[in-house]
Formats: structure tokens, C-alpha cells, sequence
């Protein structure tokens, strides 16, 4: 599993998807693909994100920013 800046990950613990923001303290931090908080997961709980799913989750989030005023 990559841990480069920019890739897109599953935390295998939750099920979430998230951009790969960095390395902090041997975790790795993840960001929402549609914003938010970062959030902290170990190395040995990451997945590699299906493209689908990372495909439709930024759909999501330009489709939200859309409808903003």
C-alpha cells in the first residue's frame, strides 16, 4: 500500500476513504475526500482505494460545491 502525499486510501478499520496527507508520529493522516479533519490511521490499516469509489466520491464533492451560493 502507497503512502505518498496525494494517494487515496481505505482505512480498513471503518471503511473510510481518504487523501493521504502525510505521516505524523508512524500514523498515517488521511483527509475526507469531500474535506474535513484530518484523522490519524496506522500503516498496517490502510487499503488500497477501488478507483470507482474514489471517482465517486470527488463527483460528490463537486456536485456539493455546486450548490453552494
Amino acid at each position: 500500500m502507497s503512502t505518498e502525499n496525494g494517494k487515496y486510501a481505505i482505512d480498513v478499520r471503518d471503511g473510510r476513504l481518504g487523501q493521504v496527507m502525510g505521516r505524523e508520529g508512524g500514523y498515517v493522516q488521511l483527509r475526507p475526500v469531500s474535506g474535513g479533519r484530518e484523522w490519524d490511521c496506522p500503516p498496517e490499516a490502510l487499503g488500497e482505494a477501488d478507483p470507482g469509489e474514489v471517482l465517486r466520491a470527488r463527483v460528490r464533492r463537486i456536485n456539493w460545491e455546486g450548490r453552494l451560493p
